[in-house]
């Protein structure tokens, strides 16, 4: 039995630990959403920040960018130049702030950014497909919990 197959059961110290299924569930899911999201020239996290950027017209901070992604402001910095370079989003400067930027989808990010998601659930409801609507609603619910505490 290989080392991957002893996890299955129940009795192994790892099944039994939470923070290593959920590394490992998130391992599973990204490298899902990434060869999904491949053919569009994008990665998982390229994806969220053009998803953050989609969501507010008038753009958001890459400060903020780096608070929701729990990434370090010089990492959002890059993943924006990459977007911007492709043309999938713009910066502008924040009239309430003028050393801050706004990071907005142009019209075609945000095309971009629905054909990513339409990839990702489609591949991950693979992933997914054994495991019941109402506990995956469950999941969703607990994992939100546990990422945003203080909604």
């Amino acid at each position: 039995m290989t080392f991957l197959e002893d996890l299955v059961h129940d009795e192994h110290p790892l099944a039994q630990d939470l923070g290593f299924l959920l590394s490992r569930a998130s391992g599973v899911f990204a490298k899902t959403a990434s060869e999904a999201l491949s053919p569009l020239g994008l990665r998982v996290r390229s994806y969220s920040v053009l998803a953050f950027a989609s969501e507010v017209e008038t753009g958001v901070t890459q400060r903020r960018l780096a608070e929701l992604m729990g990434l370090d402001p010089s990492q959002v910095v890059a993943l924006v130049d990459e977007l911007e370079g492709n043309g999938l989003v713009r910066r502008v400067t924040d009239p309430n702030d003028r050393r801050s930027k706004l990071v907005s989808a142009t019209s075609e990010g945000t095309r971009v950014r629905s054909e990513g998601g339409r990839r990702i659930a489609e591949a991950q409801s693979g992933i997914m497909a054994d495991v019941k609507p109402e506990t995956q609603v469950e999941l969703n619910a607990l994992l939100r919990q546990l990422v945003f505490p203080d909604e």
